[in-house]
């Protein structure tokens, strides 16, 4: 999967999808061009199914603790307009309901990542994923 790892969304890339999307909420908030980024390689490491998620988990707040790095609902709706494979509106993209930990690997070009309050826990990972991708 890694399909971005090296290559770094580009500011213009993010710009133009924050245009494109069409938000949850009226109150649009970003934090920072990195946290799209983050949730772009959370969202890459998910395996894509062909329905959309009927539970509804708080991804934004699973990608925060994967991410070490605030993010708002807002980045998360930028990264899956980015993302080739996934389609859906927040929370409910077409993701399998047992989620993928993704590899450390994904953050390494990623500066603001891990940055902030990094509540990572086994048993968060433990409670929160079905699988974990291969470093």
């Amino acid at each position: 999967m890694l399909e971005k790892l090296s290559t770094i969304l580009t500011a213009v890339e993010i710009a133009n999808a924050k245009k494109r999307v069409k938000y949850r909420h009226a109150n649009v908030r970003h934090e920072h061009d990195d946290c799209v980024r983050i949730a772009y390689q959370w969202l890459d490491a998910q395996m894509p199914t062909k329905r959309m998620l009927r539970r509804t988990y708080p991804l934004r707040d699973i990608i925060e603790i994967w991410g070490g790095r605030h993010i708002a609902v807002s980045d998360v709706e930028v990264a899956a307009e980015l993302h080739p494979r996934i389609r859906g509106k927040y929370p409910h993209f077409n993701i399998s309901a047992r989620l993928t930990f993704p590899s450390g690997r994904r953050l390494a070009n990623i500066a603001e990542a891990r940055t902030q309050d990094y509540k990572l826990t086994t048993y968060h990972i433990v409670q929160t994923y079905g699988g974990i991708e291969e470093p």
